[in-house]
């Protein structure tokens, strides 16, 4: 997947840009085809037999990165040859903006999409505004949505190293949080940033195609998003929000582990319950986090919430279907 996703780079109309490519330990001969692309500026190789994971990855980019600008792509992403200069000029449009979020379709089914900004519910389970609905126009407006879908998105990097200062993390080498090691990594720093008063424009001609969980997915995706929506409900959520819909988020977890029960005989369903049971008895290792970060909120917990209501409560979600994928 990676010669279409750079050549896809090469096609773009803005070309003031600086291309990093972050090799997590791979052992297919990522290495030897990079050999080909002198348009990589820098490949960063991180050491080990064993993989580190997306947040690493992505955090080892970052560090590398020179830009005002940041940009995420996903290797199982190809973005529209407009795409880069699209985002780029909704954030000099939209000061108030610190991220922009790609309109996603998905990459076998080009009328269908898969993400036109994340959202957040009340119930603790995020979602992807517009996720399986056929294109009929009924996301061409630019506007302020929740948060970006990391797949292929733009973060200013003045945010990036705020929301990661907040975090007590160390910017920009820990920009996402590492305890997430991978999955859900984009929706904490949407919540993050979110608390510090960062807003997103969805930009509708930003376009981009992508093969969902080609990357990742299957068991992996399963046992990850399990551990940590619950350790996203622990970490990032005032203490008010999370009682007064407590009733709300136990629901969600219930219905996610009776999913998966009813798919027991499935390795996905089975890394999902073991998600689910590890994320119950260690989410106290989140706490240190959450101290900083609730403490660091330019917010109130009524404007936190007032945000969170804007979408709706109960839909089938990516993160649902991750249990049989």
């Amino acid at each position: 997947m990676l010669p279409e996703c750079l050549e896809s780079l090469w096609r773009q109309s803005y070309r003031d840009i600086e291309t990093i490519v972050v090799d997590d330990a791979s052992t297919d001969g990522t290495h030897d085809l990079l050999i080909g692309y002198p348009e990589v500026t820098t490949l960063e190789t991180l050491p080990g037999t064993k993989g580190h994971g997306f947040v690493a990855a992505v955090n080892a980019g970052l560090a590398k990165s020179r830009g005002e600008i940041i940009v995420l792509l996903n290797n199982d992403a190809v973005p529209d040859p407009g795409w880069l200069g699209e985002l780029v000029g909704a954030l000099d449009r939209n000061g108030w903006a610190g991220m922009a979020a790609s309109k996603l379709m998905l990459y076998d089914h080009p009328n269908t999409f898969h993400s036109t900004g994340d959202y957040y519910g009340l119930d603790g389970v995020p979602n992807s505004r517009g996720v399986w609905e056929t294109d009929r126009g009924q996301f061409n407006r630019e506007e302020e949505v929740f948060g970006p879908c990391a797949a292929a998105c733009a973060y200013r990097r003045s945010v990036l190293l705020d929301v990661a200062a907040s975090g007590g993390t160390r910017p920009p080498y820990r920009v996402f949080d590492p305890q997430l090691w991978m999955y859900c990594e984009d929706v904490d720093f949407n919540l993050r940033a979110r608390l510090r008063g960062h807003r997103t424009v969805y930009v509708p001609t930003a376009s981009a195609h992508h093969r969902l969980s080609a990357t990742g997915g299957g068991t992996l995706a399963s046992y990850y998003v399990g551990r940590n929506l619950i350790y996203l409900i622990a970490k990032d959520l005032p203490l008010r929000l999370i009682l007064r819909n407590l009733p709300r988020i136990a629901l969600a977890q219930l219905r996610f582990a009776i999913e998966a029960l009813r798919h027991i005989r499935g390795e996905a369903a089975r890394a999902r319950l073991r998600g689910i049971a590890v994320g119950l008895l260690t989410w106290p290792r989140v706490l240190p986090s959450r101290r900083r970060i609730i403490a660091s909120r330019r917010i109130s917990i009524r404007q936190f919430e007032r945000v969170l209501r804007k979408h709706p409560l109960r839909e089938i979600t990516n993160y649902e279907l991750r249990i049989t994928n």
